[in-house]
């Protein structure tokens, strides 16, 4: 059975959150502060954890170093927190997602169950040298790209900010962490280079590319593939 450890003091949303866990058979356990969730964390050893910023003894980013201090378990965030810097600094310290309140149950389930599944892939097997969509294939070990059959000539530029995406299928890789990678930088103002590049990506590998199925767009957090 995955286990849940929910971090959140509204005992109305812990109250929704348990029912519905509990209907798709997880085990949960809650805990109303930051202290008692990282507790928990440590006897329970949850499979996932859902977590609040806006903890009554701790902020939650905080909460989110501790844990990664000893625990690589998946944590989303829960938060009415909307600004794009309080989510950037959740992701960085260590949140694998970010979920906005108030937020459609069937949305935050779904995404739990992608970090669970993220999870489960046995960080010792190697990574998959070739990627396949229905649109096009990534052959990462020969840097190579293939569309309908074609090759599809990359700048190297934009294979190292594809190779980053889809190194990490199905996370928000944030604006600062690929300016730092591609270019070596972080300054916010330099988020016009990301924007050029994903729309040359985009036209290259996308059937419309004005609605990207794969490589995705975070508003104000950065971006992500999804295979």
């Amino acid at each position: 059975m995955t286990r849940v450890l929910v971090v959140e003091d509204d005992p109305q949303l812990v109250r929704a959150l348990v029912i519905n866990l509990q209907a798709r058979h997880y085990g949960v356990d809650a805990a109303p502060d930051g202290a008692t969730g990282l507790r928990l964390a440590a006897a329970r050893a949850p499979d996932v954890i859902l977590l609040d910023l806006g903890l009554p003894d701790m902020d939650g980013v905080d909460a989110i170093r501790s844990l990664r201090r000893w625990s690589t378990v998946p944590i989303l965030v829960l938060s009415a927190r909307q600004a794009s810097g309080e989510k950037v600094a959740a992701l960085e310290a260590g949140a694998d997602d970010y979920v906005t309140k108030p937020f459609s149950m069937n949305e935050l389930l779904a995404r739990l169950r992608a970090a669970v599944r993220r999870a489960a892939n046995d960080p010792s097997l190697p990574e998959p040298e070739v990627i396949e969509t229905d649109e096009f294939s990534i052959n990462l070990s020969a840097k190579r790209v293939v569309r309908q059959g074609q090759d599809v000539r990359l700048t190297p530029t934009e294979w190292h900010l594809l190779e980053i995406l889809v190194s990490n299928p199905g996370r928000l890789v944030t604006r600062k962490h690929l300016l730092e990678e591609v270019w070596g930088f972080s300054q916010t103002g330099k988020t016009n280079y990301l924007r050029v590049y994903m729309a040359q990506l985009r036209r290259k590998l996308e059937a419309d590319p004005s609605h990207p199925r794969y490589l995705i767009t975070e508003p104000g957090m950065g971006y992500r593939f999804e295979g």
